[in-house]
């Protein structure tokens, strides 16, 4: 029986400390989880772009215009940065593709499923995590 089916047998999996860390379930788990959320994006950025296709309009008034433009650099601002994530979404799929999901690029040690369900885009542990932030602070105020 493959992951997939014993998945769709269990819609109400959860990734669990009793099992082993990155089981097939996991994976299965992880990975639909991770498509569902790119398939979301990609729906929300094709309303976008048919909403500012339609959203043409030639305000005579200033108000109205600014805020038009306002509100569409904000929407194209959103999208930039779905697009940015759907990449990190990609690198997760391609890191179970590689069974190196869930395990953290600096340490080498379990992220942990509560992180990985918070966050399953995480390629650090939470201490790696809190390391890497502090240095791009330190960096920032260079």
């Amino acid at each position: 029986m493959s992951a997939s089916v014993v998945r769709l047998k269990d819609p109400d999996y959860r990734p669990s400390e009793d099992e082993p860390f990155m089981s097939e379930r996991q994976l299965d788990y992880f990975k639909h989880r991770l498509l569902d959320w790119k398939d979301d994006i990609l729906r929300e950025a094709r309303e976008t772009v048919t909403h500012l296709q339609s959203e043409t309009e030639n305000h005579p008034d200033f108000a109205d215009r600014a805020s038009s433009e306002t509100d569409r650099a904000l929407e194209l601002r959103t999208r930039d940065r779905q697009r940015k994530l759907i990449a990190k979404i990609d690198d997760a799929l391609r890191r179970i593709d590689e069974r190196a999901y869930g395990y953290c690029e600096e340490t080498g040690e379990p992220i942990g499923l509560a992180r990985l369900e918070a966050r399953p885009i995480a390629t650090f542990g939470l201490e790696a995590q809190e390391r890497h932030e502090r240095r791009e602070r330190v960096h920032r105020d260079d």
